[in-house]
C-alpha cells in the first residue's frame, strides 16, 4: 500500500448525501455522530477492506448513505424504535454499516461473538428477543443454524454474503439496502423522523458479558453512555486525521467498537484486518500509526521474535537477549524521567539498528503507539516494546462503563498501572479494595435483570467493578485482581492468581498458565508450554523433538518447568508459592470453552474440565509429603 496523507478530501461543508442535512454542534446520539463525522471529514477512503482485487474503499458519503438505507430497510421489515437486531460476523465494513443503520433507526443492536458456542448464541438471541440477525455468510449460518431455528422471536436473516445460502426468508444486505432506498424515495422525511425520535438517554445496544462466573447478562448502554466515553477518551490522546488505524479486535467487543466511533469522529481512514492469521501481512500493507489490541498480541509477537533468535542460536541469540535488557533499562529510565547516560544511549542506538528496527517493521514501521486493555499487560512486555520505540498505553475498563475508566497516555504514564481516570470519570476503592466508578459512561443496568442491577451499585450510586485495586498518591490506578477470582487455601490464606500467572508466563517456555488451589493446602499451576520453544530446547540439549503429549509427560521437561517457575516466582510469600505443576498439551481457547471471547480465563470451566488432573496433583503431593 502506498503512503498517503489522510485528511479532508473535500470541503466538509459541501458534502452531499441523499437528503441528510448538515449537522451542527456536538452529537447526542450515535446517528448524529456518524452525520457529524461525514460533515467534518469528507474522506474518499473512510472504510477500507481487502478483497481478491486488493484494497477497496468506501467514502464518508457512501458510509452515510448506505447506513441510512439499512435503517429504512429495517423499518420496511417492520422493526421499530426499541426493537433488537443481532449482529454475528467478523470485522468488516458491513459490520460497521449494520451497526450504523441500527443507530439511525433507533434499534438496539446485539453483537454476538463469532466464537461463541451455539448454545450461548441461542441464549443471547432468546434473552434479547432479537427480531432479525445480521450474519456474515453461509458458513456462519450453518454453525449456528439450530440455535437460530429455536428462536421464535427471529423473523428475518440478513446475510452480508448470501452466496450458497438457501434459507427461506433470508435476504442479503444489498437487498435490505434496496428496500431502504425505495422507502426513502416514497417517504423522504421518514429518516429525519427516526433521527428525531431517538434520544441520548435511549438504549443503543445490548452487549452480553462473557460470563466468566455465571450466566451472561445483557449490558444496556445508552447513546450518551457511549458518546461521552468516546469524547472523553479522545482527550487522552493526540488522535488526528493523519492517523491510520488497523481494526484487529472483534467489533463485538465494546473496546473496538468505541474505538471505531473515535476513528470516525477524528476523521481517520480505518482499515479492517482480514483475519487474525492475516494480521502480520495486513500490518505490512497498511503500516498503521494506531493499533488497539489485547496484551496477548504483544506477548505473542515477543515470543515469536525470541523463538527466532533462539533458533538462530550463537551470537544472534546473545545479541537479541542483550538488546532486550537494554530496552528494559532504557524504558525504565525514560519512564522515571531520569537522565540517560551516554553509554546507555550508545547501547540503545546499536540495539536499535540490530534488533528494534526489525520489531517495529513487523508492525509496519510507523506505529505511533498501541493502546491495550481487556487484561493486565505484563511489566516486562511494556518495557520491552516501549524501549524498542513502540509505545504501549495500558488502559482499563468494562463493558458496563462504555468501556474506558482510566488510561495511560504518552506524556502521563506509570509502569504497572492502568493510568488515571479519563475526564468526567471518578474512581474510588471500597474497604475491601474493590474499585468503584461513577461517571456518564456507566450503564443504567442489565437487561431484564433488576436484582443483578441493584447488586452492582452501591447505595450512593457508584458501580461496583468487581476488580480489586489501589490508587496511588499521583492518582494512578493499579488493578491487582478480580474480586471473584481471589481464592482461599485450606489454611485460610487468600491468593490473587493473576499476578502469579503473569510471573509464570514471563518464562519463554510458557504459553499459558492457570493458578489453582481454592480450598486446597497449597497453590499449584496448570501450564501450557510453548511447544515451539521446547523443540528448540530439545535440539539444544541433544534429544529429538516430541509430540506435545510426550513433552508433557517427560521428566526432563517437567523438571525444566519446575525450575522455570521457581526462578520467576522467587519473591512470593510462602503461602503463595507454587508447589506443584502439571503440563497441558492443548492450548486453552474460546472454542474449547476455557476462555471468554475477550481471552479471560473461565476458571470454573477449567476446574471442571481438568478436575481429574487437579485431584491427582494434590493426591500425589499428599502421598509424597503427608505432613505438608
Amino acid at each position: 500500500m502506498n503512503d498517503k496523507s489522510i485528511g479532508a478530501a473535500a470541503d466538509p461543508r459541501k458534502i452531499k448525501t441523499r437528503g441528510t442535512p448538515l449537522f451542527e454542534g456536538e452529537p447526542q446520539t450515535l446517528g448524529e455522530l456518524f452525520i457529524k463525522a461525514a460533515n467534518d471529514h469528507s474522506l474518499s477512503d473512510a472504510l477500507n477492506f481487502k478483497t481478491d482485487d486488493g484494497w477497496q474503499s468506501l467514502s464518508s458519503v457512501q458510509v452515510l448513505d448506505r447506513a441510512q438505507d439499512i435503517a429504512l430497510g429495517l423499518y420496511s421489515l417492520g422493526l421499530r424504535k426499541g426493537d433488537r437486531a443481532a449482529i454475528m460476523a467478523d470485522n468488516s465494513a458491513e459490520w460497521t454499516l449494520a451497526d450504523a443503520g441500527c443507530q439511525f433507526a433507533g434499534i438496539l443492536d446485539v453483537p454476538i461473538y463469532t466464537t461463541l458456542a451455539p448454545a450461548s448464541v441461542e441464549f443471547v438471541l432468546k434473552d434479547s428477543g432479537s427480531r432479525v440477525i445480521f450474519l456474515e455468510g453461509c458458513e456462519m449460518y450453518e454453525r449456528v443454524a439450530e440455535a437460530i431455528g429455536s428462536c421464535s422471536s427471529l423473523e428475518k436473516l440478513i446475510f452480508f454474503d448470501r452466496s450458497g445460502v438457501e434459507v427461506p426468508g433470508a435476504i442479503s444486505l444489498a437487498e435490505l439496502e434496496a428496500m431502504g432506498a425505495k422507502l426513502r424515495d416514497g417517504e423522504p422525511d421518514l429518516l429525519q423522523e427516526l433521527l428525531k425520535a431517538t434520544r441520548s438517554s435511549d438504549i443503543a445496544t445490548l452487549i452480553y458479558t462473557s460470563g466468566t462466573t455465571g450466566e451472561p447478562k445483557g449490558v444496556m448502554l445508552t447513546h450518551s453512555n457511549i458518546i461521552s466515553n468516546v469524547i472523553d477518551c479522545g482527550e487522552k490522546y493526540t488522535f488526528g486525521d493523519h492517523d491510520i488505524p488497523l481494526s484487529v479486535l472483534p467489533l463485538s467487543h465494546i473496546f473496538e467498537r468505541s474505538a471505531m466511533y473515535l476513528y470516525f469522529l477524528h476523521g481517520m481512514s480505518v482499515h479492517y484486518a482480514e483475519s487474525i492469521e492475516k494480521v502480520p501481512e495486513n500490518l505490512r500493507e497498511v503500516r498503521p500509526t494506531i493499533l488497539i489490541g489485547v496484551p496477548r498480541i504483544f506477548e505473542k509477537v515477543y515470543a515469536k521474535a525470541k523463538l527466532r533468535a533462539a533458533q538462530s542460536g550463537g551470537l544472534k541469540e546473545k545479541i537479541f537477549d542483550w538488546a532486550i535488557e537494554v530496552a528494559k533499562e532504557y524504558a525504565l529510565k525514560k519512564e522515571g524521567r531520569a537522565a540517560l547516560p551516554i553509554g546507555l544511549r550508545l547501547k540503545h542506538a546499536i540495539s536499535d539498528r540490530l534488533v528494534y528496527r526489525k520489531l517495529r517493521e513487523f508492525f509496519g514501521g510507523r506505529l505511533r503507539y498501541c493502546i491495550t486493555g481487556g487484561a493486565a499487560l505484563p511489566d516486562e512486555i511494556f518495557l520491552i516494546f516501549t524501549g524498542a520505540g513502540i509505545s504501549i498505553m495500558q488502559g482499563y475498563g468494562l463493558t458496563e462503563t462504555s468501556p474506558v475508566i482510566s488510561s495511560n497516555n504518552p506524556i502521563d504514564c506509570k509502569l504497572g498501572t492502568v493510568g488515571k481516570p479519563i475526564r468526567n470519570v471518578q474512581i474510588r476503592t471500597a474497604a475491601d479494595g474493590e474499585v468503584e466508578v461513577a461517571g456518564p459512561g456507566v450503564t443504567p443496568g442489565y437487561y431484564k435483570r433488576e436484582q443483578a442491577t441493584r447488586e452492582s451499585f452501591t447505595d450512593d450510586g457508584w458501580f461496583r467493578t468487581g476488580d480489586i485495586g489501589e490508587i496511588d498518591a499521583d492518582g494512578f490506578l493499579k488493578i491487582t485482581d478480580r474480586k471473584k477470582e481471589l481464592f482461599k487455601t485450606s489454611g485460610g490464606k487468600y491468593i490473587a492468581p493473576s499476578p502469579i500467572e503473569q510471573m509464570i508466563r514471563s518464562s519463554r517456555f510458557v504459553n499459558q498458565a492457570v493458578l489453582i488451589g481454592n480450598g486446597r493446602k497449597f497453590a499449584a499451576a496448570l501450564i501450557v508450554p510453548n511447544f515451539e520453544m521446547l523443540d528448540s530446547y530439545a535440539k539444544h540439549k541433544g534429544f529429538s523433538p516430541m509430540k506435545p503429549s510426550e513433552y508433557c509427560a517427560d521428566p526432563r521437561i517437567i523438571d525444566l518447568f519446575e525450575r522455570q517457575v521457581r526462578s520467576v516466582t522467587g519473591g512470593l510469600a510462602k503461602f503463595e508459592t507454587v508447589k506443584r505443576i502439571a503440563l497441558l498439551e492443548n492450548e486453552l481457547s474460546v472454542v474449547g470453552g476455557e476462555l471468554t471471547p475477550t481471552m479471560k480465563l473461565k476458571r470454573r470451566v477449567i476446574d471442571e474440565k481438568y478436575r481429574d488432573l487437579i485431584d491427582r496433583i494434590y493426591e500425589e503431593a499428599e502421598k509424597e509429603r503427608p505432613a505438608e
